[in-house]
């Protein structure tokens, strides 16, 4: 391999990454003491990565201690972004989810010191084995993405997170210990991946592999026998403990619900030896973590001196004996901790020094072909001697001199955006999911395994003594929020044009003649425009212009644009898909996508750009009653379908729910999770039961009962219980248990042809233990499990019903599942169902 390709390679990787925690966060700033710690670390040349399968599982304390304390370049290989999982904070699913879990992780890792990584595994949900998870992943495609990442972080030591069998408690997580156990092997064997060789690796044999045993729950895979390590130790150049640094990592994970408290005091980790040699007194164990590793290790004492000289109150005295270890002929021969220790020794340079810089957009949202005006800062806070500071941004070139200390200078300048630059889009999302949704389709060999993308970045070029020094800096938006003072967001280079659909769902009954409905588009301009330009509609294979004339619009105007749909142009138990198309000579390409915002406080804005097309369904579809009222839980879009199946839904909140207003309604729902999230809901639980026992319905969606998500309210007129029992073949069978009950009878007349098309997973935290009142209406199962009937459980109440379902309506309905619309209308009928059948006897 071409040596010089070999070190740019390294350092895009070592410089490239340590770009990314910074990324839409205020820059991070070092005291005294964490560039002590930062010093010490130039004499540990030692790596260690850790394995699991989502953003969540890994332990943040071994993370902490690894990285802090033993001061070694540590890592975290996430197999997918959590896409799959539940959502406390919103109600983003699937690839939303997984965008926000991702900024959660990185949130986590800017906290505990590791450094990130993922697969192209998609989360697709909960299963219960390993040979499910990596089928649907494609085995050899992540097991490449594991030797991938492994081969370039060259780590000493890996730990998986998860043993191979079902103690792991979720096929994904098994799934990680197989992989990396294979991959342990694979790394090493130059007949593997072989195409990743001519693309900046070598081949990589790992000293061992652990796996850090545990004690969850139920089940403890710890022994005395295994090997141990101390991690509860305090660090005092942090004022932290290595559980209290835990606490803090592990509760960014805050849609997840899994804020802990900090630990104190002494905690022991455990590990058993799945390959290599075993460890007896280190985990580094016959590894050489010194500079002796690169025939340096006079680089010892130079290290040593600089600590022992170090001044916490003038960091910036250390940076002549830095510049001079910098100035040691340590790169003959391109060797990656040559780069690493290198690259890590101009950071010290810019903490030492308290060099400020940092290159701030005026606008977050800058349109391809248009000029983004950016402000250049520069400070030298320390004073150190400096000759002269070049920016490079965007292809254009500036320079500042003449110095003074602690004096910001700052140069406001305009650079263009490239007609040819694609608009922003996380690497990933660029070709989207592999056929079958099992995993992400990226070809890029170069950011496989990265966390996120490369933001635009400034090359600060900071000659001091005569020798350039290359920081590089992200593009941000800079603002400042009244109350929450001055704030960074990312950058996005965007298209000139979105369009956004009113809805994103239209629901026709086979029975509808000559119905016509609309369908609403919205053009966002991000430009002025001002030429002739189309407008046309793409639908099932057709297309048809709506308007080609001469436009006239100003950037951020908005065009409204309205399609009629007729029912009577749909096919019977049909689904279709209609987008918008705009053109126009203006523009270099035609505009057909829209741009998704999402907004937490507590991670960066994530946009995305998709093709915000709309669903036209025609289903054999009655419905029985006409207002429904929506008590909102965590977040879900279940009360948005029901008004497409032409229900007129009121959302309630505490306020509303007493005996005299819920008197209106056919039927009351409620949101997934809302007896976790609204307490105040045990304060209308006697309304809600007199309404049941009125002669209404009420209809409970999933709730968990654990630590993370305990039940805050009453919720039923008979106990049940909620377990944690699932089904996750979402191609199960189905058996109906009562196969005249009216849930399954009327309006719709429910088959097994019902339960075909869903997606995911049939049903989550089921009932069980439920007081024999209920009638439980459904049972499945698993493969190679027990059949379970806690999915759907129905009792009367009075003249009234209660239904409890962890029937997964929250991810069918948006997914368009005929089934799940006919099932869902059958439940809010059963009262009426009741009865017409008593009518009827």
């Amino acid at each position: 391999m071409n040596k010089n390709y070999m070190h740019k390679f390294i350092l895009v990787f070592i410089v490239g990454f340590n770009l990314l925690p910074a990324i839409a966060q205020t820059p991070k700033t070092y005291t005294s003491s964490e560039i002590l710690l930062q010093i010490k670390k130039l004499n540990v040349l030692g790596s260690v990565l850790y394995i699991a399968a989502h953003p969540d599982d890994e332990n943040t304390r071994l993370l902490a201690w690894l990285a802090n304390e033993k001061l070694y370049r540590t890592g975290y290989l996430s197999l997918t972004r959590g896409d799959g999982g539940q959502n406390l904070i919103g109600d983003e699913q699937g690839i939303d989810l997984g965008l926000i879990r991702t900024q959660e992780l990185l949130s986590a890792r800017r906290i505990d010191g590791a450094e990130q990584f993922f697969s192209r595994a998609y989360d697709f949900g909960f299963c219960k084995s390993s040979e499910e998870a990596l089928a649907t992943w494609g085995h050899d495609k992540i097991l490449s993405d594991v030797v991938w990442v492994i081969r370039k972080f060259k780590p000493d030591v890996i730990i998986s997170r998860f043993p191979e069998d079902s103690r792991a408690g979720h096929g994904h997580h098994a799934a990680s210990g197989i992989l990396a156990r294979e991959a342990f092997d694979a790394a090493a064997d130059s007949t593997k991946f072989r195409e990743q060789l001519s693309n900046g690796v070598t081949v990589w044999q790992a000293k061992r592999l652990l796996w850090n045993t545990f004690n969850f729950g139920n089940t403890n895979t710890q022994s005395e026998l295994q090997f141990k390590v101390e991690v509860g130790m305090y660090n005092p150049l942090l004022g932290k403990g290595y559980g209290e640094i835990a606490a803090l990592s592990r509760s960014q994970h805050k849609s997840q619900g899994f804020g802990v408290p900090a630990q104190r005091g002494s905690v022991i980790e455990y590990f058993t030896t799945v390959k290599g040699d075993k460890p007896v007194d280190d985990l580094m164990d016959g590894v050489e973590t010194g500079w002796a590793r690169i025939n340096k290790k006079e680089l010892t004492d130079s290290v040593n001196n600089i600590i022992r000289n170090y001044d916490v109150q003038h960091p910036a005295n250390s940076i002549g004996s830095l510049i001079a270890l910098k100035q040691h002929p340590l790169n003959e021969n391109y060797n990656y901790w040559v780069v690493s220790k290198n690259a890590d020794i101009d950071k010290l340079i810019e903490s030492t020094g308290g060099l400020f810089m940092e290159a701030t957009a005026f606008n977050q949202l800058n349109v391809i072909g248009d000029s983004i005006k950016i402000n250049l800062a520069f400070n030298n806070r320390g004073g150190i001697a400096i000759d002269r500071v070049m920016v490079s941004v965007f292809g254009s070139h500036y320079t500042f001199e003449n110095f003074k200390t602690n004096e910001t200078k700052i140069q406001t300048v305009t650079v263009r955006v490239s007609e040819i630059e694609q608009a922003s889009q996380p690497y990933w999302l660029e070709r989207g999911l592999e056929k079958g949704n099992g995993s992400f389709d990226v070809r890029n060999q170069s950011v496989i395994g990265n966390a996120e993308n490369y933001n635009y970045r400034a090359n600060f070029q900071v000659t001091i003594g005569n020798v350039v020094y290359h920081f590089f800096k992200p593009v941000l938006f800079k603002y400042t929020d009244p109350v929450k003072g001055e704030l960074y967001q990312p950058v996005q280079i965007v298209n000139p044009v979105f369009i956004n659909s009113k809805q994103h769902l239209m629901i026709f009954k086979n029975t509808d003649k000559n119905v016509k409905r609309t369908v609403g588009f919205t053009l966002h301009f991000n430009t002025q425009v001002a030429d002739t330009a189309k407008f046309r509609y793409n639908r099932n294979g057709y297309s048809r212009v709506v308007f080609d004339s001469m436009l006239h619009v100003s950037k951020t105007d908005l065009r409204n644009i309205n399609v009629i749909v007729n029912s009577d142009s749909v096919k019977k138990d049909t689904r279709e898909y209609m987008g918008g198309q705009f053109s126009s000579k203006a523009f270099r390409d035609d505009q057909f996508l829209s741009l998704l915002k999402i907004k937490y406080d507590h991670i960066p804005d994530i946009y995305y750009n998709y093709y915000d097309r709309v669903t036209i369904l025609k289903m054999d579809l009655k419905t029985a009653g006409k207002r429904v009222g929506y008590i909102p839980g965590a977040g879900d879009k279940v009360a948005e379908a029901l008004e497409q199946m032409g229900y007129q839904v009121t959302i309630l909140k505490q306020s509303d729910l007493n005996p005299g207003n819920l008197k209106q309604f056919d039927a009351v729902v409620t949101g997934v999770r809302a007896y976790n999230t609204n307490e105040w809901l045990n304060n209308v639980y006697d309304a809600l039961m007199e309404y049941v026992k009125e002669g209404g319905i009420l209809l409970t969606q999933y709730n968990t009962s654990n630590q993370i998500g305990p039940v805050k309210a009453k919720i039923a007129p008979y106990p049940f219980t909620i377990s944690r029992n699932r089904v996750t073949d979402e191609t199960a069978g189905v058996h109906f248990l009562i196969p005249e009950h009216p849930a399954l009878n009327y309006p719709n007349k429910i088959t097994q042809k019902d339960f075909e098309g869903w997606v995911q997973e049939r049903s989550i935290y089921n009932a069980e233990k439920a007081d024999p009142a209920y009638q439980h209406i459904l049972s499945m199962k698993d493969p190679g499990e027990g059949e379970q009937d806690g999915s759907l459980i129905i009792a009367n109440y009075g003249r009234g019903r209660f239904i409890y379902t962890g029937l997964v309506f929250f991810r069918e309905l948006p997914a368009g599942v005929p089934g799940a619309y006919r099932l869902l209308a059958n439940l809010i009928a059963v009262p009426v169902a009741a009865k017409k059948v008593k009518q009827g006897k």
